[in-house]
């Protein structure tokens, strides 16, 4: 039987492998009973047995490093009663068996990389595992999904090209087949990605440059291989490669490698990543065991005549700079590495070399002659550069190195060697640069919703018949004594009696405008008494809402205000016992400062103050003032809206004021009473909207 090579390269964050699982036909699901592992010579023997028997053999991937193989069963439950079961038999550590939902996964946790044959046999499938035999300069091809017999035609609808944060290029491909073949393998300097039996659209058949974009990636070009699909990139310098695929989507990351002379396997990836091999030696020489390791790696290895000694070790499938470093452990030894050059000698010998190294650098840079060197600061101050570079506590020149500003032009001097100019261009090239500036809004709402209603009487009795001949007035219930005297009678334009002859005098007494009067005279035919009646009452309702919408703009990490209001003056004794007059201010006022941080979020320090003169509680010493302040400090997305908070009040009274007994008699008793109703709510609200200006743009 043909064996097929499955390999995947470790990939940053875990793999995402979208399988399309067979759909079950059974309303019962099926069930893994029982899992058997056999070595048997170089073969690796696992038999799976299953309730009932599978109708096709089960869609899987291989994964490389770490080496693991995964089987996926649709419409199957875990029957085994446990999760995992450790084996150590051959290469096969251990065993997962994940349920979810309908479906189960298992996972084979493998030594080394190894190929599969699977076959059926009534209620059992039967795995026969090999280990991968890899010729050297055989490219690892990575299998994502094995091409599969669809309905449709596969293809591909969209290919995006991104830039990630970490200055990494995201190549998207967006296929309407999840479970199209997809081969990837790098070709010289070049990673091709082949989609198995995919059409590519003629619109995406082209070339990309993406050099603009700053990533390791220069060029992407999409072409139709026959019945397959190719994506060639063409990387520069040093990088490496992850790549997943979540459903529809098939997602390339190449990430640039900053080369690290110390590390003999350049990646970000931690541990040993060298190419695996097996050493057997007793009491061999260490040069020959070095001479070894260099003619498997390729890699050109310079032994110093002082190391030698023999050492016996036996290692089995270890990546080679795992044994290398094994092996210069074991005899006090160190390298150093330069390009394809490593340089191996005892430890004392390489730090002996080093520190005579530093020392003579060190005599250069005594002797070296001094340049100068002008430098235009666009952005910065020239003054805070040269505070930077001369700092005693971490002077960046050197002890006869000096910086010398002019003020006018702006214009930095340095006189220095000339590495100590290069590190001052860098360092001038990464502060110089223009300051990001930020637009905040803020609003302040104040809502009001009140509610009042009084109610009121004024009642009196005047009788003009009082036993006087003259028809003085003599009698009468309430009031003043004005009415004793002469009146000239109910037609005077001046009727006084009407309101000096009250017996009781509790009109409404509204807050705010004037109360309706209903009043009424009752008298007898000879219009000689009179009983005088007056009902006032208001109910007001009122709704109303201020919004205060201060804006400011202000540079990165630069403290911001804006305030509008007035001044109140108020007299104020002076320690003479004298007075003068002085002022307080009722204003609106923000005050703010941003930080920008590298995600693109914004840090605001804020204080909101919001003040209004208060007239209804002015005394003789001045206007009292209604003062609503804000302080805070919050991390809002750019161009989000964030409510820094909140006042919400509430006023309820209900003011009764009457004549003692009286008013207390049931109906008759609101004829002797004052009734004030109040209910008034208000609520003050501060919202936050920051936005961050880029170049070239305007706020509106």
């Amino acid at each position: 039987m043909k064996q097929i090579k499955r390999y995947l390269l470790s990939f940053v964050g875990g793999i995402v492998l979208a399988v399309a699982a067979v759909s079950a036909q059974d309303a019962t699901p099926n069930s893994i009973e029982s899992m058997v592992v056999a070595q048997q010579g170089g073969l690796l023997n696992v038999k799976l047995t299953f309730r009932e028997a599978l109708t096709a053999l089960p869609p899987g991937f291989s994964v490389a490093k770490p080496a693991r193989i995964a089987l996926d069963f649709a419409n199957t439950i875990n029957g085994l009663g446990k999760n995992s079961q450790t084996y150590n038999e051959g290469d096969l550590k251990s065993a997962n068996i994940v349920q979810a939902e309908d479906r189960t996964r298992v996972v084979l946790n493998l030594n080394q990389a190894m190929t599969y044959e699977a076959k059926l046999d009534g209620n059992s499938l039967l795995l026969a595992l090999t280990p991968s035999a890899r010729e050297r300069g055989v490219p690892l091809v990575e299998h994502f999904a094995q091409a599969r017999v669809s309905q449709t035609s596969n293809n591909i609808r969209d290919i995006a090209f991104r830039r990630g944060k970490d200055g990494e290029a995201r190549i998207t491909v967006d296929l309407n087949d999840p479970n199209a073949g997809i081969d990837i393998r790098q070709q010289g300097q070049n990673l091709v990605v082949d989609f198995v039996k995919v059409s590519v659209p003629d619109v995406l058949r082209k070339r990309l440059d993406v050099t603009d974009f700053a990533t390791p990636v220069v060029s992407l070009n999409t072409t139709q291989q026959g019945s397959n699909a190719r994506m060639v990139i063409t990387p520069r310098g040093l990088w490496e490669h992850n790549a997943y695929q979540t459903d529809n989507q098939f997602v390339i990351e190449v990430k640039p490698v900053i080369e690290n002379p110390n590390k003999l396997v350049q990646g970000t990836r931690g541990g040993y990543q060298g190419e695996k091999l097996s050493l057997n030696f007793q009491n061999v020489e260490v040069r020959r065991l070095l001479q070894v390791i260099g003619e498997f790696t390729g890699m050109n290895i310079v032994v110093s005549d002082s190391v030698g000694g023999a050492i016996t070790l036996i290692l089995k499938d270890v990546p080679w700079d795992q044994a290398l470093d094994i092996i210069l452990q074991q005899k006090g030894l160190d390298m150093r590495k330069n390009g394809n050059v490593i340089l191996i000698a005892p430890r004392e010998e390489i730090a002996t070399k080093e520190k005579l190294d530093f020392e003579s650098k060190a005599q250069i840079g005594d002797l070296e002659p001094l340049r100068t060197e002008s430098f235009q600061l666009n952005y910065q101050k020239a003054e805070a550069i040269q505070k930077l570079l001369t700092d005693s506590n971490q002077r960046m020149l050197s002890k006869r190195g000096s910086a010398v500003v002019d003020a006018r032009t702006n214009i930095l001097f340095v006189q220095d060697t000339s590495s100590r100019l290069e590190d001052v261009r860098q360092l001038i090239a990464k502060v110089d640069l223009t300051v990001r500036q930020v637009m905040i809004e803020a609003r302040i709402v104040e809502a009001g919703d009140s509610f009042a209603k009084n109610l009121g009487v004024r009642l009196g009795y005047h009788d003009m018949n009082g036993g006087s001949t003259n028809s003085r007035v003599n009698t009468t219930v309430g009031g003043s004594l004005v009415d004793t005297g002469y009146h000239s009678g109910q037609s005077s334009t001046v009727p006084t009696w009407s309101s000096d002859s009250l017996s009781v005098n509790l009109p409404a007494t509204p807050r705010t405008g004037t109360a309706g009067v209903f009043s009424m005279i009752l008298f007898n035919s000879s219009k000689t008494a009179f009983l005088n009646a007056e009902i006032s009452a208001l109910e007001a309702d009122g709704k109303g809402k201020v919004i205060s919408s201060p804006r400011v703009m202000t540079a990165n990490q630069i403290e911001a205000i804006i305030e509008q209001g007035v001044e109140i003056p108020y007299q104020q004794a002076t320690s003479s016992g004298a007075t003068s007059v002085s002022f307080r201010k009722a204003n609106l006022a923000l005050k703010v400062k941003p930080q920008i941080t590298p995600d693109g979020k914004i840090t605001m320090t804020l204080d909101v103050n919001k003040d209004t003169p208060n007239t209804r509680l002015s005394t003789g010493a001045g206007v009292a003032i209604d003062t609503k302040h804000v302080k805070t400090e919050v991390l809002v997305e750019n161009g989000g809206t964030v409510v820094i908070g909140g006042i919400y009040t509430q006023e309820s009274r209900d003011n009764t004021q009457r004549i003692p007994f009286f008013g207390d008699l049931p109906y008759i008793g609101w004829l002797f009473k004052n009734r004030e109703w109040i209910d008034d709510k208000t609520e003050l609200l501060v919202f936050i909207t920051p936005r961050i200006v880029a170049e070239g743009l305007s706020v509106r």
